[in-house]
């Protein structure tokens, strides 16, 4: 059951009798404490119709049935709704017995491939690679739960200069020795090895240019699968995908692919192809582009100095295809792999969950990939781009010696954390479960707020069992989890979902069935806003309802029969709501803290 659908439903054939256009109607949440629901529409209606709001609304009430809900005007043209309690319970008792608590489903179904993750293999992964796997994570768990087809693919970095960087650096080192000379053997290779090797390429890179090209010489062997250039990038990269892996499974984060760059490679050609075939590439330095500006873009400002270089008013970079020595950049393996996926999903969707930082990247690619016909106009291509996370500086978040945090040091900074707050509800020496409150608490903390905005990663905000937080939203369903353990109801799950027991009878319970209609609704803002801040939102809503409900009743005391049999179906209800809802942000419920 559906509430609002069938208020929205019953205002739609009062408005069908009255001949109003359904363009004007407007049924939202109310925010007084007497009205669960508001239609604003006479204030628009009152306007065509030359008639006072009063007028018109009490005109769409008299054409309303009332079986639902109690319906009355308030000045100066609002209609209110309050649903009535045998409707609520009929609907709580509804969803209870449902596998999906009576969610529905999105109409327009797609098939949608989700990239997010987007390590770099033989990189250290950072705090700049947590927001996208926690992000994408949760709407591929959103998107299948309103019925959605999610591909889902972290598409790693395996194909830039960083492996032909790497590799230099690694021979240079005598690491690889035994690849170029099979009288020689190699030195062993691990993660520690490629975490000292890599940031120490980077930097010489700058300041040693014949090493510069050494490593883009590499990098295009790489790319032509040459060896044996080609058997140590492969064992690189075997080294980095399993630690990435276990860091990622930590977070609670599983991919349907482990795809790379390298995955396209065999397309590239020919997509470089269908670009020079279509006539819309160019030579420019030695490189071959794709200019994908608009009308009104790359406008040339006049000089004030005709030897300046020529500076452009909304500038609109080209796409590049290929180097000037021939390999294959970002953009080409990027568009490759659209043109990949297309070819082995056929998505009505490809979803980027990236730094926004990266926009103007995707926007090349996308308006490219839109020319040359490789995504077809019906095709969405998507970029959700995230801000940073800051330290309570409000600066960049960052170790005390001002070098970029550990994804690994991240999750055990809020383990520990949560350990220690385990400690003060006298739990100690489990590993686990503190490891469960740390990423929830990463989690909300994380997708409370908007992706596109910066937040501060304040672990002591985020780690409290009260207020705003993931495990703030655990505690109440571990208190739930004890809850029914007591009065027994974990051997009687079935007679409390099929007997229909939940009798909706104070304001309390209300509350809490009110917040579930909100809760359910905020999936598909959610879905809407390309944010899940609101399902944050209306989780602890829900939550905080559950939890002035359990402070004010006995439960376990209560002697009427029925009256306790309702708060335990209740409870029962409620742990599942919140579970649902919890394991569409990335994080589980534990049945203690």
């Amino acid at each position: 059951m559906n509430i609002k659908s069938i208020l929205k439903k019953a205002l739609e054939e009062s408005f069908l009798h009255l001949n109003y256009s359904f363009d004007d109607l407007k049924l939202d949440f109310s925010n007084k404490d007497d009205a669960d629901f508001q239609c604003n529409s006479a204030f628009s209606l009152a306007k065509k119709q030359g008639h006072s709001p009063e007028i018109v609304a009490n005109s769409i009430i008299s054409n309303l049935n009332q079986d639902v809900a109690d319906v009355w005007f308030a000045k100066p043209g609002f209609i209110n709704f309050k649903i009535k309690d045998d409707v609520l319970s009929k609907c709580l008792n509804e969803a209870v017995s449902d596998k999906r608590l009576c969610l529905e489903t999105i109409i327009d179904h797609e098939k949608v491939v989700m990239d997010y993750g987007g390590a770099n293999v033989a990189k250290e992964l950072h705090i700049g690679h947590l927001r996208s796997p926690i992000i994408g994570e949760g709407f591929a768990r959103l998107y299948k739960l309103l019925g959605q087809e999610v591909i889902s693919d972290t598409h790693l970095g395996d194909w830039g200069l960083q492996m032909g960087l790497t590799i230099a650096q690694l021979q240079d080192d005598g690491y690889i020795d035994g690849y170029f000379d099979t009288s020689k053997k190699n030195k062993q290779i691990t993660l520690d090895t490629l975490n000292e090797e890599y940031p120490k390429a980077s930097k010489r890179k700058n300041d040693d240019a014949d090493f510069r090209v050494k490593a883009e010489t590499y990098t295009k062997l790489i790319q032509e699968q040459k060896e044996p250039y080609w058997s140590v990038y492969n064992h690189i990269r075997d080294i980095s995908v399993e630690r990435i892996k276990y860091n990622y499974e930590k977070l609670n984060c599983h991919f349907d692919l482990w795809y790379g760059e390298s995955t396209c490679a065999k397309y590239t050609d020919e997509v470089v192809k269908l670009f020079v075939d279509k006539g819309l590439t160019k030579e420019y330095d030695g490189a071959l582009i794709v200019d994908v500006a608009k009308d009104g873009e790359n406008i040339p400002i006049e000089k004030k100095n005709p030897d300046d270089p020529q500076l452009y008013k909304n500038p609109m970079p080209p796409v590049y295809l290929k180097k000037s020595n021939g390999a294959d950049v970002y953009d080409t393996t990027d568009i490759a792999t659209i043109y990949q996926r297309n070819q082995d999903f056929a998505p009505n969707k490809i979803m980027y969950f990236v730094d926004k930082r990266q926009f103007l990247h995707f926007e090349r690619c996308f308006r490219a990939t839109k020319m040359a016909g490789i995504s077809d106009e019906n095709q969405k291509l998507e970029f959700v781009g995230f801000g940073t996370i800051n330290g309570t500086d409000g600066k960049p978040f960052k170790t005390r010696s001002g070098e970029t945090i550990k994804l690994e040091d991240i999750i055990n900074l809020v383990t520990d954390s949560a350990t220690k707050k385990l400690k003060e509800n006298g739990i100690e020496n489990n590993p686990e479960l503190a490891l469960q409150i740390g990423i929830a608490a990463m989690k909300f903390g994380d997708l409370l707020n908007a992706p596109s905005k910066d937040y501060i990663f304040d672990i002591d905000k985020f780690a409290s069992f009260e207020g705003k937080t993931g495990p703030y939203i655990q505690y109440t369903g571990a208190r739930i989890n004890s809850l029914l353990s007591k009065g027994k109801v974990a051997d009687k799950t079935d007679y409390f979902e099929k007997l229909k027991l939940i009798n909706i009878a104070d304001e309390n319970q209300r509350n809490i069935a009110i917040n579930f209609i909100k809760l359910q609704e905020s999936y598909f803002a959610c879905y809407k806003e390309n944010s899940l801040s609101s399902l944050c939102m209306a989780l602890y809503e829900f939550a905080s309802s559950y939890a002035k409900f359990y402070n004010d009743t006995r439960i376990l005391s209560e002697q009427d029969d029925n009256k306790r049999n309702s708060y335990l179906a209740l409870s029962h209800f409620v742990l599942k709501a919140i579970s649902q809802a919890a394991d569409v942000l990335g994080f589980e419920i534990p049945s203690k803290m």
